[in-house]
Protein backbone atom coordinates (compact mmCIF):
# COMPACT_ATOMS: atom_id res chain seq x y z
CA UNK A 1 0.00 0.00 0.00
CA UNK A 2 1.39 3.41 -0.96
CA UNK A 3 2.55 5.60 1.89
CA UNK A 4 0.86 8.92 2.62
CA UNK A 5 4.31 10.39 3.34
CA UNK A 6 6.10 12.60 0.84
CA UNK A 7 9.81 12.11 0.26
CA UNK A 8 11.73 15.38 -0.06
CA UNK A 9 15.38 14.87 -0.99
CA UNK A 10 18.04 17.54 -1.36
CA UNK A 11 20.90 16.46 -3.63
CA UNK A 12 24.59 17.02 -2.97
CA UNK A 13 27.90 15.34 -2.22
CA UNK A 14 28.86 14.27 1.31
CA UNK A 15 32.07 15.39 3.01
CA UNK A 16 33.80 18.63 4.05
CA UNK A 17 35.37 19.12 0.60
CA UNK A 18 31.96 19.71 -0.99
CA UNK A 19 30.18 21.50 1.85
CA UNK A 20 29.77 25.02 0.50
CA UNK A 21 29.77 24.31 -3.21
CA UNK A 22 27.11 25.11 -5.83
CA UNK A 23 26.40 21.40 -6.37
CA UNK A 24 25.35 21.13 -2.71
CA UNK A 25 22.48 23.62 -2.81
CA UNK A 26 20.04 20.71 -2.45
CA UNK A 27 21.72 19.58 0.78
CA UNK A 28 21.68 23.16 2.10
CA UNK A 29 17.99 23.55 1.33
CA UNK A 30 17.23 20.22 3.04
CA UNK A 31 19.07 21.57 6.09
CA UNK A 32 16.73 24.58 6.13
CA UNK A 33 13.71 22.25 6.12
CA UNK A 34 15.27 20.09 8.87
CA UNK A 35 15.79 23.21 10.98
CA UNK A 36 12.24 24.52 10.33
CA UNK A 37 10.59 21.31 11.41
CA UNK A 38 13.03 20.12 14.08
CA UNK A 39 14.00 17.00 12.13
CA UNK A 40 16.88 14.91 13.43
CA UNK A 41 18.60 13.11 10.56
CA UNK A 42 20.07 9.63 11.01
CA UNK A 43 21.59 7.05 8.69
CA UNK A 44 19.38 5.05 6.29
CA UNK A 45 21.30 1.89 5.25
CA UNK A 46 24.46 3.93 4.64
CA UNK A 47 22.73 5.47 1.63
CA UNK A 48 21.29 8.70 3.03
CA UNK A 49 20.89 10.92 6.04
CA UNK A 50 17.21 10.59 6.76
CA UNK A 51 14.48 11.90 9.04
CA UNK A 52 10.76 12.59 9.15
CA UNK A 53 8.50 15.42 10.15
CA UNK A 54 5.09 17.02 9.78
CA UNK A 55 4.88 20.07 7.56
CA UNK A 56 2.43 22.80 8.35
CA UNK A 57 1.40 25.58 5.98
CA UNK A 58 -1.78 27.56 5.26
CA UNK A 59 -3.69 25.61 7.93
CA UNK A 60 -2.85 22.27 6.28
CA UNK A 61 -0.41 19.57 7.31
CA UNK A 62 1.51 16.83 5.51
CA UNK A 63 3.80 14.07 6.71
CA UNK A 64 7.15 13.87 4.97
CA UNK A 65 10.49 12.10 4.93
CA UNK A 66 13.57 14.25 4.41
CA UNK A 67 16.72 12.80 2.85
CA UNK A 68 20.25 13.81 1.88
CA UNK A 69 21.77 11.00 -0.24
CA UNK A 70 25.28 9.95 0.81
CA UNK A 71 25.93 8.10 -2.45
CA UNK A 72 27.58 11.07 -4.19
CA UNK A 73 25.61 12.99 -6.77
CA UNK A 74 25.98 10.57 -9.69
CA UNK A 75 24.42 7.70 -7.72
CA UNK A 76 21.64 9.69 -6.00
CA UNK A 77 19.03 7.33 -7.45
CA UNK A 78 20.31 4.41 -5.34
CA UNK A 79 19.36 6.26 -2.16
CA UNK A 80 16.04 7.59 -3.50
CA UNK A 81 14.86 4.21 -4.84
CA UNK A 82 15.89 2.44 -1.62
CA UNK A 83 13.84 4.85 0.52
CA UNK A 84 10.86 4.72 -1.88
CA UNK A 85 10.92 0.94 -1.89
CA UNK A 86 11.40 0.56 1.89
CA UNK A 87 8.65 3.06 2.81
CA UNK A 88 6.33 2.50 -0.20
CA UNK A 89 6.59 6.07 -1.45
CA UNK A 90 5.27 6.44 -5.01
CA UNK A 91 7.09 8.73 -7.53
CA UNK A 92 4.23 11.24 -7.52
CA UNK A 93 5.06 11.92 -3.85
CA UNK A 94 8.79 12.41 -4.50
CA UNK A 95 10.21 15.94 -4.54
CA UNK A 96 13.87 16.49 -5.44
CA UNK A 97 15.70 19.76 -4.67
CA UNK A 98 18.80 20.33 -6.80
CA UNK A 99 21.15 22.90 -8.31
CA UNK A 100 20.57 23.91 -11.93
CA UNK A 101 23.07 25.61 -14.26
CA UNK A 102 20.35 26.59 -16.75
CA UNK A 103 18.96 29.13 -14.27
CA UNK A 104 20.73 32.25 -13.04
CA UNK A 105 21.81 32.27 -9.41
CA UNK A 106 18.81 32.97 -7.18
CA UNK A 107 16.18 31.81 -9.69
CA UNK A 108 13.86 28.95 -8.74
CA UNK A 109 11.81 26.78 -11.08
CA UNK A 110 9.37 24.11 -10.04
CA UNK A 111 8.56 21.30 -12.47
CA UNK A 112 7.61 17.65 -12.82
CA UNK A 113 8.99 15.33 -15.48
CA UNK A 114 10.98 16.49 -18.47
CA UNK A 115 14.66 16.27 -19.28
CA UNK A 116 17.45 15.84 -16.71
CA UNK A 117 19.15 18.80 -18.40
CA UNK A 118 22.57 17.17 -18.06
CA UNK A 119 22.25 16.87 -14.26
CA UNK A 120 23.80 13.53 -13.27
CA UNK A 121 21.87 13.30 -10.00
CA UNK A 122 18.55 13.63 -11.86
CA UNK A 123 19.68 11.14 -14.55
CA UNK A 124 20.45 8.63 -11.78
CA UNK A 125 17.03 9.13 -10.15
CA UNK A 126 15.25 8.79 -13.52
CA UNK A 127 17.01 5.44 -14.02
CA UNK A 128 16.43 4.14 -10.49
CA UNK A 129 12.74 5.07 -10.35
CA UNK A 130 12.17 4.09 -14.02
CA UNK A 131 10.30 7.37 -14.48
CA UNK A 132 10.97 11.11 -14.62
CA UNK A 133 7.48 11.92 -13.34
CA UNK A 134 8.36 13.36 -9.94
CA UNK A 135 8.47 16.95 -8.71
CA UNK A 136 11.61 19.05 -8.69
CA UNK A 137 12.64 22.34 -7.17
CA UNK A 138 15.47 23.65 -9.35
CA UNK A 139 17.81 26.17 -7.70
CA UNK A 140 19.78 28.29 -10.15
CA UNK A 141 23.58 28.45 -9.99
CA UNK A 142 24.24 29.96 -13.43
CA UNK A 143 27.01 29.01 -15.88
CA UNK A 144 30.77 29.35 -15.85
CA UNK A 145 31.81 32.22 -18.12
CA UNK A 146 35.33 30.85 -18.57
CA UNK A 147 36.63 29.93 -22.02
CA UNK A 148 38.30 26.60 -22.71
CA UNK A 149 37.32 23.00 -21.96
CA UNK A 150 33.53 23.15 -21.39
CA UNK A 151 33.34 19.88 -19.45
CA UNK A 152 36.18 20.81 -17.09
CA UNK A 153 34.74 24.32 -16.62
CA UNK A 154 31.34 22.84 -15.76
CA UNK A 155 32.83 20.49 -13.15
CA UNK A 156 34.98 23.28 -11.66
CA UNK A 157 31.92 25.56 -11.58
CA UNK A 158 29.46 23.23 -9.81
CA UNK A 159 32.15 22.09 -7.35
CA UNK A 160 33.21 25.70 -6.72
CA UNK A 161 32.09 28.07 -3.98
CA UNK A 162 29.90 31.17 -4.03
CA UNK A 163 31.18 34.69 -4.58
CA UNK A 164 30.66 37.36 -1.92
CA UNK A 165 27.50 38.77 -3.50
CA UNK A 166 25.97 35.28 -3.77
CA UNK A 167 26.92 34.50 -0.17
CA UNK A 168 25.01 37.58 0.96
CA UNK A 169 21.89 36.31 -0.86
CA UNK A 170 22.27 32.63 -0.04
CA UNK A 171 20.20 32.32 3.13
CA UNK A 172 17.23 34.09 1.52
CA UNK A 173 17.59 31.94 -1.63
CA UNK A 174 17.63 28.73 0.42
CA UNK A 175 14.61 29.88 2.44
CA UNK A 176 12.76 30.51 -0.85
CA UNK A 177 13.74 27.01 -2.02
CA UNK A 178 12.34 25.52 1.18
CA UNK A 179 9.16 27.61 0.71
CA UNK A 180 8.84 26.22 -2.84
CA UNK A 181 9.14 22.64 -1.54
CA UNK A 182 6.46 23.32 1.09
CA UNK A 183 4.15 24.85 -1.51
CA UNK A 184 4.46 21.79 -3.79
CA UNK A 185 3.64 19.41 -0.94
CA UNK A 186 0.81 21.39 0.64
CA UNK A 187 -0.77 23.29 -2.27
CA UNK A 188 0.30 21.34 -5.36
CA UNK A 189 2.69 21.77 -8.26
CA UNK A 190 0.73 24.35 -10.26
CA UNK A 191 0.34 26.69 -7.27
CA UNK A 192 4.09 26.42 -6.63
CA UNK A 193 4.80 27.14 -10.31
CA UNK A 194 2.56 30.22 -10.23
CA UNK A 195 4.32 31.53 -7.16
CA UNK A 196 7.97 30.77 -7.99
CA UNK A 197 8.51 30.24 -11.72
CA UNK A 198 7.81 33.79 -12.82
CA UNK A 199 10.33 35.47 -10.52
Amino acid sequence: MASDFWLIAGLGNPGKKYENTRHNLGFMCADVLASRYGINMSDHKGLAMFGKGIMSLDGKTAKFFLAKPLTYMNESGNAISSICSYYSVSPEKVLIIHDDMDLDFGRIKVKSGGSAGGHNGIKSIDRSLSTNEYARVRLGVGHSQRAGDARKNTIDWVLGGFNSQQKSLLSEFLADGADAAETVVINGLSKAQERFNGR
